[in-house]
């Protein structure tokens, strides 16, 4: 991520504190102009923090390798839906991390962000026959989902020979996590053959043997709300039917698993827990033959390596009390925070006051709502929240918001979406930003609710 080079905001940086990396950057922005309380300023800007990323990469990676055989392959990738940005997947590129597709755009932004083929995986439960085609010709790896998209692949890989590693996706059947929408692994799950389902084990092993160009196996049994132990039970059923297999067919045809991501994130406090150094202890503890060498690993994280790197800041542009309660009703909200607006119980954020300049903002606390600016009553980031006073022109940061909140924009109103900086600082205290996506522009708005189409129905 090359920087801009602005005039500096020097303080002493304490190594690896959030608060004060954060802190820093929210005076930097309005010194620096990227948000204000100016006629023409920015109301809402957000942030990723590039070296937080890299850190981040570097944990993952790190785990892995102190874990596996010496020689295993390992392609770690990043789950492009959770921040689809192509300045970040470029940025994690440079840290050894591929690319998870889950579509076209997908695919897209990973090949403009300079990935080889043979570091991106196309995973999907709608797949069509152009994707699968243009994935095989690319030689991007393939996890098909169902029995019908295993018929499709029988037509298309001997039609055209490939470079791709084709798998399976299974579904554990290994039960829900906190949060049900996300749960990827309950018994009827949309995702992969079922595992538990009558005849669907034995008509695995039988699908394997009848195409030797089967070569995967994959399973994603974690995310928000899901604990350790249970997606390690995930990787451990995913490694038993590996061994079946091989078992069945008398040779090493499974020599890979895919065993996703879905680690989940802290949104209570800067602590990053769980660690990837836990969540390989987990799988040590549940499936040890796994790191033994005898099946390469691939590994699709997506927001436990972005989401505690993303800041969000709003400016306060007024305040009222209604009911007794004070509300400050700000720029950030649904357009940005989509899940915790509709399910604030599983999705909370944490949110920081602070003043017009940028400083942490001190007082008696006192239990507000913050609003967001859709219009509707429930657009709310935050209810009865403990907070100094909020005025019209402080900020408020809503830290780890870097994966699935900013990036995957919500039109609501035509809302539009926001600028994002990356930014850096120096061991001095120095804050530099580099744009990675430009505002939209009410022009971009107009021309996407079809503006250039105007008399179409007349």
């Amino acid at each position: 991520m090359a920087a801009e080079t602005h005039p500096p905001t020097r303080t002493p940086l304490p190594a690896h504190d959030p608060a004060a990396r954060r802190d820093l950057a929210v005076r930097a922005a309005v010194e620096e102009g990227l948000i204000g309380g100016g006629e023409d300023a920015e109301p809402l800007v957000c942030l990723l923090d590039a070296d937080g990323i890299r850190a981040s990469a570097a944990a993952l990676t790190g785990a892995f390798a102190a874990a596996v055989a010496a020689g295993t392959p390992v392609l770690h990738t990043f789950a492009v839906k959770a921040t689809p940005l192509v300045p970040v997947l470029r940025l994690l590129a440079a840290e050894g991390i591929g690319c998870e597709v889950a579509g076209p755009g997908e695919l897209a932004l990973a090949r403009a962000a300079g990935l080889p083929a043979d570091r991106i995986v196309l995973d999907s439960p709608a797949k069509t026959v152009a994707e699968l085609r243009e994935a095989l010709a690319l030689g991007v790896a393939v996890n098909a989902d169902n029995r019908q998209e295993l018929e499709r692949l029988d037509a298309l890989v001997p039609a055209a020979p490939t470079g791709s590693a084709v798998g399976v996706r299974i579904n554990p059947q290994t039960g829900a996590g906190r949060i049900d929408a996300l749960s990827t692994a309950t018994a009827t799950s949309k995702f992969g053959v079922p595992l538990r389902d009558p005849g669907a084990r034995a008509w695995l092993v039988r699908a394997f043997l009848d195409r030797p160009w089967l070569t995967r196996l994959h399973v994603h049994s974690g995310s928000q709300g899901v604990p350790l132990e249970r997606i390690a039970q995930g990787v451990r059923e995913l490694h038993a039917l590996a061994e079946e297999i091989n078992g069945a067919a008398g040779r090493r045809q499974v020599d890979t698993l895919d065993i996703g991501g879905g680690l989940p994130v802290n949104f209570a406090s800067d602590e990053p827990t769980p660690t990837y150094g836990q969540y390989v202890a987990a799988l040590r503890g549940a499936v040890p033959a796994l790191f033994d060498g005898s099946y390469g690993l691939v590994t699709e994280f997506g927001r436990s390596l972005l989401a505690k790197h993303g800041l969000v800041l709003a400016r306060v542009e007024y305040t009222k009390t209604t009911g007794g309660r004070p509300v400050a009703l700000t720029h950030a909200g649904v357009q940005l925070a989509t899940r915790t607006v509709y399910a604030p119980e599983v999705w909370p954020l944490r949110i920081l006051a602070h003043d017009a300049k940028g400083a942490p903002k001190a007082g008696p606390l006192v239990a507000q709502d913050v609003a967001g600016p859709a219009c509707f009553a429930g657009d709310l980031l935050a209810t009865a929240r403990e907070l100094p006073e909020l005025a019209p022109g402080d900020l408020i940061a809503v830290p780890d918001t870097g994966a699935y909140f900013f990036t995957a924009h919500y039109g609501y109103n035509s809302l539009p979406r926001p600028p994002v900086h990356g930014f850096t600082i120096t061991a001095a205290g120095a804050v530099r930003f580099t744009p990675l996506r430009a505002a939209q522009s009410l022009a971009d708005i107009v021309a996407e609710a079809g503006g250039g189409l105007r008399d179409a129905l007349l």
